[in-house]
């Protein structure tokens, strides 16, 4: 009999069991549609109902008004990084603010840089990325064309704790690895866009949620798939969509509004799974050495290092033997890291704090 592991994988990333448990039931003969999930047409009634649902599920759980497209597209967000400039700066003679938190922030800047000016406001590399501007830090130009943030860094770990006042100019976020984890005031942003795979769904599914006023600005000429008008007037179903992909979101959003209870509570638990890590990180004489400051640290990505690399690979291999999997850091920066999405039950971080207090036990 199979035993599933304590899952810190940074993304593709552990989704809800009871999701996992429905899909599987479901999996051969979708209920009422006589066939699988998998063999719809996407022009189907079944399957449109789905993508509408899975939209509403989003709707109703960060508090979006009827001005707000929920679009269901495919590339991840490295292809957002080029889809924002493409559709936002080019043509406008305008800068693009880009607020400088991290590598992925970094890849959007470098994509952006591709369709036009780039005007980098705040950069943590000289602090190695160990933190998020404060107000205080920011400066937005009303001139811009539009501001881009990361809220979630999930390589150093760091999560904007507020959302930055940009005024009147178009607010563009970067939502990958903590979309829907914890309420947002939406209005605020012009442009949200997420890969699924770290808290919505599996991987080959993005989210972008998109201001209706921004499709006026649109230029000409783009290539048809890469215009979000595109699919804003398909309903995102101008090409064959990513169906069971969008299935488990419409899943996993429905676990997060009627078992979980909505954003507010997944938060409260993302919370208590968080301080519980940074606890343990925190009380380990500096055995362990938490990456980011602790007025930034992200509530996703938990990010450590130990005293040498032989003590990393030490354990990172004995958590495995101990069911404990996904901890290595990424490559680019070393070091340890836990994510705990919403799915990452409790159990599991208390299962990952007593390993880390058995081997800084023998270790230490």
């Amino acid at each position: 009999m199979s035993q599933r592991i304590h899952n810190f994988f940074a993304g593709p990333a552990a989704l809800p069991l009871p999701v996992l448990e429905e899909a599987k039931r479901d999996l051969v003969e979708l209920p009422g549609a006589g066939a699988s999930v998998l063999e719809l047409s996407h022009r189907s009634k079944t399957i449109e109902d789905v993508l509408e649902t899975a939209a509403a599920n989003i709707r109703r759980l960060l508090g979006l008004p009827d001005r707000y497209h929920v679009l269901f597209l495919q590339g991840g967000a490295n292809l957002q990084f080029s889809m924002v400039p493409m559709n936002f700066l080019r043509g406008t003679g305008r800068p693009a603010e880009y607020v400088n938190t991290g590598a992925w922030a970094t890849k959007a800047i470098e994509e952006a840089e591709r369709e036009g000016a780039v005007r980098v406001v705040w950069d943590g590399k000289a602090g190695k990325y160990s933190s998020v501007p404060k107000p205080r830090d920011l400066e937005f130009s009303p001139d811009a064309a539009y501001v881009h943030i990361t809220s979630n860094e999930t390589i150093e770990g760091i999560q904007f704790q507020d959302v930055p006042d940009t005024g009147a100019v178009p607010l563009v976020c970067d939502s990958s690895s903590d979309f829907i984890s914890r309420p947002i005031p939406a209005e605020r942003f012009a442009l949200i866009y997420a890969g699924a795979q770290k808290n919505a769904g599996p991987a080959g599914v993005t989210l972008v949620i998109l201001r209706d006023d921004l499709l006026e600005r649109i230029p000409a000429g783009l290539h048809t798939m890469l215009d979000y008008r595109t699919h804003a007037k398909s309903g995102s179903l101008f090409n064959t969509p990513p169906v069971f992909g969008i299935y488990i979101v419409m899943l996993v959003t429905r676990w997060l509004l009627e078992e979980v209870g909505g954003l507010a509570k997944m938060a409260e638990v993302n919370r208590r799974k968080a301080e519980t890590l940074y606890r343990v990180i925190d009380g380990s004489g500096g055995f362990y050495r938490g990456h980011a400051q602790s007025d930034s640290r992200s509530a996703m990505n938990v990010t450590w290092r130990l005293p040498t690399e032989e003590l990393e690979k030490a354990f990172v291999k004995e958590a495995e033997a101990a069911g404990l999997y996904g901890l290595k850091g990424h490559r680019s920066v070393g070091g340890i890291r836990a994510s705990l999405y919403n799915a990452v039950t409790e159990e599991s971080v208390q299962a990952l704090c007593s390993f880390m207090a058995d081997f800084l036990a023998r270790r230490g």
